[in-house]
């Protein structure tokens, strides 16, 4: 079993960039796929990001040449970089982890001018 936390949402300006963190505690975190997902108000929440156990990261079209994912396994960590954010990347953000689909408590990404 593992537990996820979030951190390093906040209040970002349009073009602006913001790094999240999510830490796993438990063992085995370098087993797991983690991913990014995210629910802005009134939408499903949907796939950020994904980065396997190897370390091969796919992401989903409409942050595609703006996010990048990476792990840090001695850290029990999965970053996701943002960058040139727009209103439309306003949401919570969650943290993933399979298998087992453990889910971290979110963190809140608002961009705003």
């Amino acid at each position: 079993q593992v537990q996820l936390v979030e951190s390093g949402g906040g209040l970002v300006q349009p073009g602006g960039s913001l790094r999240l963190s999510c830490t796993g505690s438990g063992r085995g975190f370098s087993d797991y796929a983690m991913s990014w997902y995210r629910q802005a108000p009134g939408k499903q929440r949907e796939l950020v990001a994904i980065i396997t156990s190897g370390g091969r990261a796919v992401y989903a079209d409409p942050v595609k040449g703006r996010v990048t994912i990476s792990r840090d396994n001695a850290k029990n960590t999965v970053l996701l970089q943002m960058n040139f954010l727009q209103s439309e990347d306003t949401a919570v953000y969650y943290c993933n982890a399979n298998p087992g689909n453990y889910w971290g408590q979110g963190t809140q990404v608002t961009v705003a001018s």
